[in-house]
């Protein structure tokens, strides 16, 4: 758990290889979970980080390009499209949690989304993982129907989740 804190703490780590390598030591359950706790917590560090250390620091973190792709997506599509950052593999989770930090998302519409957002990728990684022993491939692809399935729900839902978002951060 503390390499997959650091994988997220050290942007340049992969943390595919990590989800995978958890799944394999640990089977598909306990690696997902450990892997979700763990990513969780590095997730709400990489935050407060970017809390506290302010906008210069998370600019000297995160390259400009990546940093104004951030920009451009939060502002234009604001919570739905960050929530699908987190579901889409591949995409940098680490930059993007500091880059939160900085913005006005309230921490705990944060730790939602990081923790709900992560949990579809993340157990897939460990299944592949523990697939390697079992070569069970089917339940790969039912996972990947079922992230593209909760993508396709947040984006139809998107007005609903925007209020309750905005109730959020008036502390209503």
């Amino acid at each position: 758990m503390g390499i997959q804190i650091l994988q997220v703490m050290i942007a340049p780590v992969p943390g595919e290889a990590t989800g995978i390598i958890g799944g394999y030591l640990f089977g598909t359950l306990p690696g997902f979970i450990y892997s979700t706790l763990a990513l969780t917590v590095g997730s709400w560090i990489n935050f407060l980080i970017g809390r506290l250390m302010g906008r210069g620091f998370v600019r000297k973190m995160i390259p400009t390009s990546t940093l104004n792709r951030m920009d451009f997506l939060v502002k234009h599509q604001g919570a739905v499209i960050i929530f699908i950052l987190f579901v889409l593999p591949g995409f940098p989770k680490d930059y993007l949690c500091l880059f939160l930090g900085v913005s006005l998302l309230p921490l705990r519409v944060f730790m939602l989304m990081a923790a709900i957002g992560r949990m579809p990728g993340t157990l897939l990684l460990s299944l592949q993982g523990a697939s390697l022993y079992d070569r069970e491939y089917l339940l790969s692809s039912v996972l990947l129907a079922v992230c593209l399935l909760l993508v396709y729900l947040v984006y139809r839902f998107r007005e609903p989740l925007y209020r309750w978002i905005e109730k959020q951060n008036h502390g209503t």
